[in-house]
């Protein structure tokens, strides 16, 4: 039988995708801005944006269960809601909106949640605290490409 903090995290994870898929619509608009040389396929965020959530969702059911106590859990729970609320914030400010230079803003907390998520879970489990590492890569890769839209197309109106 699968735990409930399984099922939590994967739901987290599963949602956090569909609503990040939702808000990131590949259309004109996107399709003309200048990008940089290093942009990677508009093919290869699906499944890199997968792989990272998944290895989330991972890190939040060890870190769930390697917790010894309701206070240790609770950190768990507030370090991962923060950067739910924070990876959220990004696609509808730089695709809805269409204001890259706001995500970049906004984009220093969401890295700046996934650092806080590495040193919070580091005490309470070492491995779920690497699981998320590659998200905070991608985040920190993210970061540079939204900078380098902003520099190649302001102004944003």
């Amino acid at each position: 039988m699968i735990s409930t903090p399984v099922l939590v995290a994967a739901g987290g994870a599963i949602a956090l995708g569909a609503v990040g898929g939702l808000m990131t619509p590949i259309g004109p608009w996107y399709a003309n801005l200048r990008k940089p040389r290093l942009q990677p396929p508009n093919w290869l965020f699906g499944p890199a944006w997968t792989v990272i959530l998944g290895l989330a969702a991972w890190s939040a059911a060890a870190a769930w269960e390697a917790a010894v106590d309701d206070a240790a859990r609770m950190s768990v729970v507030i370090l991962f809601a923060t950067n739910a609320l924070f990876h959220l914030l990004w696609s509808p400010l730089f695709f809805k909106l269409r204001r890259p230079d706001w995500a970049l803003i906004e984009v220093v907390f969401l890295w700046s949640s996934l650092v806080a998520l590495v040193v919070g879970l580091w005490p309470i489990s070492p491995f779920a605290a690497k699981l998320i590492l590659p998200y905070l890569a991608w985040v920190s890769f993210a970061a540079w490409l939204n900078w380098a839209i902003v520099r190649l197309n302001a102004p944003f109106r």
